[in-house]
């Protein structure tokens, strides 16, 4: 089903009519906003990361994503006023806000939630009504983020990709629910209906390919090849366990092949659907040969602007279209005498009261929803401040899960992991249930109490810096810094490996190599982690934490003392 300007405009006044917050001025708001003029005549719509959110949400973009070395100061590592200014946005406009922090709260307020799959199909319908030839990409993260994809093994999110009307898709997360579930769905649920590409994974044995590596597709006769990259590092980012008999990696050698057999088979337009994060596309881009587009994610950068790569054969565009339904990339390339004359790219926010919800999926929506929605809505607590995850060293939600942790585990100091995923509540919000599997719902939820030397923590601690911080982006595994409770240190960004943490106290007194210390974790990665009192979900210790204090108020983040960032664009 498609949806034309003057349905669209009907939808609004439907809405409005239904009793949604569409006044006068929100109306002619949307019709402005999501007006865009036709061009060229090939067209790939992409939304990314949104981790099963389906439902409008908050969600607070960073207030620090550093760049190092020859990332610095450019994107996707600017935030807040750098960041508006980069891209000539109006401070304090609904664009700053979907795009920036900066006065998060407030701006929340007044724009309202974004994102929520109704509001999305709405925007899709009408975008592919005014297009003739066009592809809907999703690229990954979809079947993991809510209690609901957890309780259903991502199935609620599966309905909604194909109602949505997806055409293509590609995975990380997703390998989280195992390989043969994940097979299941490619073989069952999506045959016929969307293609699930991944040109670099295969079997550990013989290198078999696992999954189909690109297609091509006519869009009104021009041969458009689409190429698909799952998350290069999944075995070393999550237990091996769910993917024991499969290799991943960036591939670069085969990913040229591919391009150069596309281009072989008549591909006019190659496109490269990517769930690398941003810093390894653009070192990819510059690389490997006639790719035209990448089409990003992973790192949930929203970026409203394509980087351009100019290399020997010609130019890529890359693209990373955010997180959690927040964003719909829309690009409309013009393609004259077998390649690209001419590109339009926007990167439309999500603004949930400014579009209509798309009546048959949210009734999808609900009937997904239905048998929990019990469990789902139980209030544990209340906040009095913002609560929130995504930066690159902690976030008010992390801090929430580290009290907890120390606390229900009478633990020194405690570990959660750096998940870039995880919404937003603002002060005056209940915390229910739902919001807490939010931050939480994983397949391998575990909370663990070991005991660390003083110089394992160290280890722990560099390695993970490293991954974010490694000045090659093909060694950078996804993922912001581990949060740490309990324990303060110091963090040199740009330093190398073993020497960017230091000073690390307890309590005041400086961590000792050789002594025990009592650490609680979540979320453990090593096969058999060993520990005390291991097995008890994370969401558990959480909700019993905080129906006990039933009310958050504001407290401080413990925050590394950072060295050698100054003048760094990419921290507020």
């Amino acid at each position: 089903m498609s949806l034309s300007r003057r349905e669209f405009l009907h939808a609004l006044a439907a809405a409005a009519a239904a009793g949604f917050a569409l006044d006068g001025r929100s109306a002619a708001q949307a019709s402005s906003s999501y007006e865009l003029p036709r061009f060229g005549n090939v067209s790939l719509l992409h939304f990314t990361d949104c981790h099963a959110q389906l439902l409008p949400l908050s969600f607070r973009e960073p207030s620090v994503n550093l760049g190092i070395g020859e990332s610095g100061n450019l994107p996707p590592h600017l935030v807040g006023g750098a960041f508006l200014r980069r891209y000539r946005i109006k401070p304090g406009s609904r664009e700053a806000h979907a795009f920036t922090h900066l006065d998060f709260a407030r701006a929340a307020e007044r724009y309202g939630k974004m994102g929520g799959f109704a509001h999305l199909a709405a925007l899709v319908k009408k975008l592919r009504a005014e297009r003739g030839a066009s592809l809907l990409l999703d690229g990954g993260d979809t079947w993991q983020g809510s209690a609901t994809s957890l309780w259903t093994r991502g199935q609620d999110m599966i309905e909604a990709q194909k109602l949505l009307g997806v055409d293509i898709t590609t995975g990380h997360w997703e390998f989280t629910h195992g390989a043969a579930r994940v097979k299941e769905v490619v073989e069952r649920d999506f045959a016929g209906r969307i293609e699930f590409l991944a040109q670099n994974v295969e079997t550990s044995d013989f290198g078999d390919a696992v999954f189909k590596a690109y297609t091509i597709r006519s869009l009104g006769g021009i041969p458009v090849a689409v190429i698909g990259q799952a998350f290069p590092y999944t075995p070393i980012a999550h237990p091996r366990r769910f993917v024991p008999d499969w290799k991943f990696g960036i591939e670069e050698r085969r990913m040229q092949s591919t391009v150069d057999e596309a281009r072989g088979k008549g591909a006019q337009v190659v496109a490269l659907l990517s769930h690398n994060g941003m810093d390894v596309d653009l070192k990819l881009a510059r690389r490997v040969a006639g790719i035209d587009v990448i089409l990003g994610g992973h790192t949930h950068d929203g970026v409203p602007a394509p980087v351009v790569v100019s290399h020997t054969s010609g130019k890529t565009l890359v693209t990373n279209a955010g997180s959690n339904g927040k964003f719909l990339a829309v690009l409309d390339l013009e393609v004259r005498g077998g390649r690209i004359a001419g590109h339009r790219y926007r990167l439309l926010p999500v603004f949930a009261n400014l579009l209509p919800a798309d009546p048959e999926m949210a009734r999808l929506i609900a009937t997904q929803r239905a048998p929990y929605t019990g469990k789902l809505s139980e209030k544990l607590a209340v906040t009095e401040t913002l609560l929130y995850r995504r930066g690159n060293f902690n976030g008010s939600f992390d801090q929430l899960i580290l009290d907890a942790l120390m606390e229900a585990k009478d633990a020194e100091i405690a570990f959660s992991p750096g998940f870039r995923w995880g919404t937003s509540l603002l002060p005056g919000e209940a915390i229910t249930f739902e919001q807490i599997m939010n931050q939480t719902a994983i397949t391998y939820p575990d909370t663990v109490v070991t005991r660390m030397t003083g110089a394992a923590i160290k280890a722990v601690l560099e390695d993970v810096c490293d991954n974010l911080f490694h000045p090659d982006p093909y060694y950078q595994q996804g993922g912001d810094m581990v949060r740490v409770g309990g324990m303060t240190y110091g963090c040199r960004p740009g330093a190398k490996i073993g020497r960017r943490i230091d000073d690390m106290r307890l309590r005041g007194r400086p961590i000792e190599a050789d002594k025990l210390y009592k650490v609680a974790g979540w979320a453990p990665v090593a096969e058999g982690a060993p520990g005390e009192n291991a097995g008890e979900p994370m969401w558990e210790v959480l909700s019993r934490y905080l129906r006990d204090k039933k009310v958050v108020k504001a407290r401080k983040l413990n925050l590394p003392r950072l060295v050698g960032v100054s003048g760094n664009l990419g921290i507020a």
